[in-house]
């Protein structure tokens, strides 16, 4: 449950105690930022003045009305006390040779760990991380330099490309600490080589002792992530927004801020970051992968083309890349060429089942039904709920006359699918041509509470009522579809003809003649008869 911030002054605010004996104070002790309430009172905040872990901390409230902010920040100065106490028993100085403490004391005392693989949305945040003893590389890192704050020590954050660690740099001594392996020092050129900082990147953050306020940005870079994870796009935005306006040059911000432009429809906003993406870092092939949907949305294929084509150079076992590039060859009825990358593709994931599913939508825009049910049997043989597959399964019993497998495989793409609407509006169809009207318009009405505004669900709705001679919700369908789309010439002709049944001869005349100007095929004996029907009923009424 996502709640507002209004009870962080009284969770957060009133932390420091004024009992405290002068021997526990902290270094952060004092900071405006220990009584912020907000992230925007947050970034108003001299970096000086910053608590990074109160201001990770409001978010983790925000995300979950279990979290007691309070309660973690006492628990950070408590862990910050105690390796300062440790210190000062091995008569240590508050310096580098600090850090081989808080490493044996978060990582082999405490077990603090890493995780394989950081798919859950918890482990970003800090009170997640306190409470499980364990995260990722930037959340671990937030707790590093939570207590490098309270301690007084000159740690940084850093970020390159995909990753996240920490930095001592005081004086003249400077080294590394990867906090996802317990606090290992690699030198620089471990992380330029593994996480390929782009070259001529001294005018990025990459690689620098990045500011609070940075390593918030970098923060709210994966929590737009996280939000978008779960279905919330518009905080995603928001907070993805926030990092691109904290750390311009960032790509990886820019990348995902542009990935929510294009699933809103902000195809040019998403292009333009993208751009700025791939500017600050030319080797991302997944950006340079999601610069091409954006292109093809645009229908600008050849540079959608060009786009895949770098993603593929940059990393040849890309498989979207190879999809996608598939995708758009099959438009062009390029079809030798989409079975190419297809079979790279294949070749590179053979159990990938959403492969042989687009294989088989290639063979079926061939005319090759039967190979393409190959490939859709082949992609349920390796997923059994891949509802694409079913569904191409379905348009090819279509094609084959085999209507009652074809409305068995368009339930079966539903029942995991609900919300499919090509198979919603298919299975109203192959109900129709079966003579099952009534199954026809349930699906019919079905497929307009999922998309309102199409006309030709409408119209075809109106065909299943005009043929269980059903004239006046036949008309109100057919007129539904023509204030959606007035032109077309089908909607007009079904609407003539029930006009015509429920004796509106004058409004049957109109619209069969609308209905021939806009291409529908119309008979001399069907406007004879309206119009001698039209003449009797003025003869009668005079």
């Amino acid at each position: 449950m996502k709640k507002t911030f209004v009870t962080i002054t009284v969770l957060i605010g009133s932390l420091v105690c004024p009992t405290f004996a002068q021997s526990t104070r902290l270094a952060n002790q004092g900071k405006a930022g220990l009584y912020v309430r907000t992230p925007e009172e947050v970034l108003r905040l001299r970096d000086d003045e910053i608590d990074l872990a109160t201001a990770t901390l409001i978010a983790s409230e925000y995300w979950s009305d279990m979290v007691y902010g309070r309660r973690y920040l006492e628990q950070l100065d408590a862990m910050a006390l105690e390796i300062r106490r440790r210190l000062q028993q091995q008569r240590q100085r508050i310096n580098h040779g600090a850090i081989p403490v808080i490493n044996d004391y978060l990582f082999n005392e405490l077990g603090f760990k890493t995780i394989s693989h950081a798919d859950d949305p918890d482990d970003l945040f800090l009170h997640s991380v306190l409470d499980r003893r364990q995260g990722y590389c930037l959340s671990l890192s937030i707790l590093y330099l939570a207590l490098a704050e309270r301690l007084g020590l000159k740690v940084y954050g850093v970020v390159v490309p995909g990753h996240f660690f920490v930095r001592y740099e005081s004086g003249r001594v400077r080294f590394n600490i990867e906090t996802t392996g317990k606090g290992a020092s690699p030198p620089d050129e471990h992380y330029i080589q593994k996480f390929g900082v782009p070259d001529g990147s001294r005018g990025t953050i990459y690689m620098q002792n990045l500011t609070k306020r940075q390593a918030i940005g970098c923060f709210y870079n994966n929590l737009g992530n996280v939000y978008n994870d779960i279905g919330d796009t518009d905080t995603a935005q928001l907070m993805l927004e926030d990092a691109v306006a904290i750390n311009p040059t960032l790509s990886e911000s820019r990348a995902n801020l542009g990935n929510i432009y294009l699933d809103k429809g902000r195809v040019e906003d998403a292009i333009r970051q993208y751009q700025a993406a791939l500017q600050l870092n030319p080797s991302d092939p997944k950006t340079h992968n999601n610069l091409g949907n954006a292109y093809t949305e645009l229908d600008r294929l050849s540079s959608a083309v060009w786009s895949y084509r770098r993603s593929i150079a940059l990393d040849p076992n890309f498989v979207d890349a190879y999809r996608n590039l598939a995708l758009v060859y099959a438009r062009h009825e390029r079809y030798g060429e989409a079975f190419s990358e297809l079979r790279q593709a294949v070749s590179i994931a053979p159990e990938d089942a959403s492969i042989h599913s687009q294989l088989g939508d290639v063979y079926y825009a061939m005319g090759n039904h039967h190979k393409a049910m190959g490939q859709f049997r082949e992609a349920l043989r390796l997923k059994r709920d891949l509802a694409e597959a079913h569904y191409g399964l379905a348009r090819c019993y279509r094609q084959l006359g085999q209507t009652a497998s074809e409305i068995q495989a368009y339930q079966n793409a539903l029942a995991i699918d609900p919300e499919m609407l090509p198979a919603v509006v298919n299975l109203g169809n192959a109900y129709f041509s079966h003579g099952e009207y009534d199954s026809a318009i349930q699906y019919y009405r079905r497929a307009l509470e999922l998309k309102g505004n199409d006309a030709w669900i409408y119209y075809n709705l109106g065909s299943a009522y005009s043929n269980q001679s059903d004239f006046a919700q036949a008309v109100q369908a057919y007129q539904q579809a023509l204030e959606i789309d007035p032109e077309i010439g089908e909607a007009h002709h079904g609407l003539a003809y029930g006009l015509y049944m429920l004796d509106q001869f004058d409004l049957a005349w109109k619209h069969i003649n609308l209905a021939k100007k806009f291409g529908a095929k119309v008979s001399n004996d069907q406007l004879r008869a309206i119009e001698s029907r039209l003449k009797q009923s003025k003869g009668h009424g005079s």
